[in-house]
């Protein structure tokens, strides 16, 4: 069943009530009377804390968290800082951690391949959406190797936000760059919780990656998996930047848009699903492979 993704943007105070989520609005100047609402629990995947008058309580934590909710936080410029999961996704856990921790080079290498691979191909896609010639980025994707030795993906990287955008946007992907930056950033945290959300829930830890190290990054192994996800993402900051070509800054209506990445149908081994639910069946397959049962990953291709 698809989850649902809830953003906080105004002030509310938030607590559990008869396993539902109860949503309780402030009394405002321009209203005599604050407002409430319920949600079940078990329909809620994604929680976004994006106002500092947000009041959530710590049993509505832990029975969000006990249902393998994602919670984001977000700093001062409302961007996603912080992530919360549960410890507790999946009861083959201590099998699949100790599999994903034995996992040989050549394994993680192949997988990895995989993953290039299908990042290439959707990127490719975009680009054919776009009206760009994608033949160069087709012969990269079928030329990956055993660990991107060759390191096809920044080949593919470079000519894909060479030619993504318009012309005049003069386009650099920079992470602290303008717009439309930000727009790609928001979209990306939103889909880094969710992989990380369906890793949790297919006993695996996030932070132990296929490729990416980083000492400091806690979410090494979502990192990886969100690759062949990204152009999907990227689909919707296209569709906004269409319509809405100079936009000063991340409004609520826009992030409104970018949290529909959830709900994106999505095509995984011919079968079409949400964005989210496509997550799970990769995640799956990964574990799987981890476990020696299969040695494919589930990508959705554009």
């Amino acid at each position: 069943m698809i989850k649902r993704t809830l953003y906080f943007g105004n002030p509310a105070y938030l607590r559990c009530h008869n396993e539902q989520l109860k949503i309780e609005i402030p009394t405002t100047d321009d209203s005599q009377n604050g407002r409430s609402t319920t949600i079940p629990i078990e329909d809620i995947g994604v929680v976004i804390l994006d106002n500092p008058q947000v009041t959530i309580t710590h049993h509505l934590m832990h029975r969000l968290l006990e249902n393998n909710c994602a919670f984001i936080t977000t700093d001062d410029r409302h961007m996603p800082a912080g992530l919360m999961l549960n410890l507790e996704g999946n009861t083959l856990q201590q099998e699949r951690f100790e599999a994903q921790v034995e996992a040989s080079l050549p394994l993680k290498k192949q997988l990895w391949s995989q993953t290039i691979e299908y990042k290439i191909r959707n990127q490719a896609a975009v680009l054919k959406l776009r009206g760009v010639k994608n033949e160069n980025m087709l012969y990269w994707a079928d030329s990956v190797k055993s660990g991107d030795s060759e390191n096809h993906e920044a080949r593919a990287a470079a000519f894909y936000w060479q030619n993504i955008f318009p012309a005049d946007f003069l386009f650099l992907r920079d992470p602290e760059g303008a717009f439309p930056n930000n727009l790609l950033n928001y979209g990306y945290a939103v889909l880094r919780a969710i992989t990380a959300r369906s890793l949790v829930g297919s006993g695996l830890l996030p932070t132990l990656g296929i490729h990416h190290a980083n000492r400091y990054n806690a979410y090494c192994l979502a990192d990886d998996i969100m690759e062949p996800y990204r152009p999907y993402v990227d689909k919707t900051v296209l569709a906004i930047v269409d319509k809405t070509p100079h936009i000063a800054e991340l409004t609520k209506e826009l992030k409104a848009q970018l949290l529909t990445i959830p709900v994106v149908d999505v095509i995984v081994n011919g079968q079409s699903s949400p964005l989210m639910i496509a997550m799970q069946q990769t995640t799956a397959s990964l574990a799987r492979c981890f476990l020696g049962e299969i040695r494919k990953i589930s990508y959705p291709e554009i």
